[in-house]
């Protein structure tokens, strides 16, 4: 896909020209007559480069500079001029431009610095990526068995182009497992762009995604491109699939298929490489049954599929999230670095957690935020979550799940147990038989350590 270069100056015939000789080299180019134009396309069409010229109508050309760095620092800007002197050059070097080239303009002095800056602007997008990548932490938090196969399927997939399903319920972190399947692939360096799928009206979902040319429908005052657009090189995270139209579903099958696609209201063929990661908290397989769904997409998508598990199933990895979220609300609040006890943490291993980890983690940054001391303890507990919790001890029993029993028989006997030899470790472990190494390990997966 081409790169997208936007001229910014008052001469129609500047615009024109530099249109022609940009063209000829293969890009795709845009202009703006004024300042206020020019801001208003950056903030639609993100440009790759912008050609800004000194002099414009409405406000001075060093002005938009500053103001494009301020809010676009990675856009090479080259600045142009028919009367620019070595003080103007220097000033707006100073304030963030690549390059500076003088009127009349021809192809000798404006391809090579165009070349220049956009192999920069490559280089810093890589760069960016890069740095994301090392900084992105693996917030999938969690030892148990369902959250080791669910990393070890990122871990599989990710290399890969192949097309991903992420089925879960809503809150499971779906989002986090695509965010990593592109972080950890060979296009960590290209963009990840998110779709919501249901948060965008069906009659405006195709521009979203496909884009659209000026005129193309009442509103459309300027070209757009679309998220397949933007995803070039990259991922395109595709959220609620399962909301999706099914006339948007026909065309979204064909450019996954074809890697190409015209805008809304165009007639030219724009070539993406995309990778397609999907989500969805319904069943397709029965969404198709009911006709709501494209058997075709469905199995274009899922090529490999990933089950993210609810959080009642994996109730072990309760106590690490709750660490977790402690430390970022403590980083991200500035109230401290709170704990919380025993029976506290306990009160939240019994609840069942409907909205799974974004249910968990709004509660801890709520306690974090009400609770007075440094301590969360139980009478801080919500009473909606304490209220599940009312006898000292577990019916066993009552729970269905054999492995959600198992865990929380073990950890109740190890906390019970622990409170017997009055927290010493040694001689808990040397009671009920275990090494001390594994027992410490144990109770720091549990929260009672």
């Amino acid at each position: 896909m081409s790169r997208l270069i936007l001229i910014v100056d008052d001469e129609e015939s500047i615009c024109q020209a530099l249109t022609g000789i940009l063209t000829d080299e293969g890009y795709e180019v845009i202009s703006a007559l004024n300042a206020v134009e020019a801001f208003k396309k950056i903030e639609e069409e993100s440009p790759d480069l912008i050609l800004l010229d000194i002099w414009l109508p409405d406000i001075d050309g060093l002005e938009v500079l500053q103001k494009i760095k301020e809010q676009n620092p990675h856009i090479p800007v080259i600045m142009i001029s028919g009367h620019g002197n070595v003080e103007t050059a220097v000033k707006a070097m100073k304030l963030g431009a690549y390059d500076f080239i003088e009127k009349p303009l021809s192809w000798e002095n404006t391809i090579p610095p165009v070349t220049n800056a956009l192999k920069l602007f490559r280089l810093t997008e890589e760069n960016i990526a890069l740095r994301e990548k090392v900084s992105f932490r693996f917030d999938l938090t969690g030892q148990s068995k369902a959250m080791q196969r669910v990393k070890e399927q990122i871990r599989r997939v990710a290399p890969t182009n192949a097309s991903v399903l992420i089925t879960g319920e809503n809150g499971t972190g779906k989002e986090l497992v695509a965010r990593a399947i592109h972080y950890y692939s060979k296009r960590a360096h290209g963009p990840f762009i998110e779709v919501n799928c249901a948060a965008i009206p069906d009659d405006l979902i195709e521009s979203e995604l496909f884009g659209h040319e000026k005129g193309a429908f009442t509103g459309a005052h300027t070209r757009k491109r679309g998220k397949f657009d933007l995803a070039h090189g990259g991922t395109l995270f595709l959220d609620e699939i399962g909301d999706m139209s099914s006339k948007t579903q026909a065309k979204v099958l064909r450019v996954i298929q074809e890697q190409r696609f015209e805008r809304v209201g165009g007639t030219k063929t724009i070539q993406v490489d995309v990778r397609i990661v999907a989500a969805t908290n319904k069943n397709l397989e029965e969404e198709i049954n009911k006709g709501n769904f494209r058997a075709d997409l469905y199995y274009r998508l899922n090529v490999v599929p990933i089950e993210v598990p609810p959080l009642r199933e994996r109730k072990e990895d309760v106590p690490l999230l709750v660490e977790e979220f402690l430390k970022e609300f403590a980083s991200e609040i500035h109230l401290g670095q709170k704990k919380i006890d025993e029976e506290a943490l306990h009160l939240l291993m019994q609840y069942d957690w409907p909205g799974n980890v974004r249910e968990l983690k709004n509660i801890i940054e709520r306690l974090v935020i009400m609770t007075p001391g440094e301590v969360i303890t139980a009478k801080d507990i919500p009473e909606s979550i304490a209220k599940r919790k009312e006898h000292s001890s577990v019916d066993f029993f009552s729970i269905d799940n054999f492995k959600e029993a198992k865990t929380l028989f073990e950890r109740e006997y190890l906390r019970k147990k622990l409170k017997e030899y009055n927290g010493n470790i040694s001689l808990t472990a040397q009671a009920i038989g275990l090494e001390r190494s594994h027992l410490s390990k144990k109770l720091k997966t549990y929260g009672l350590q």
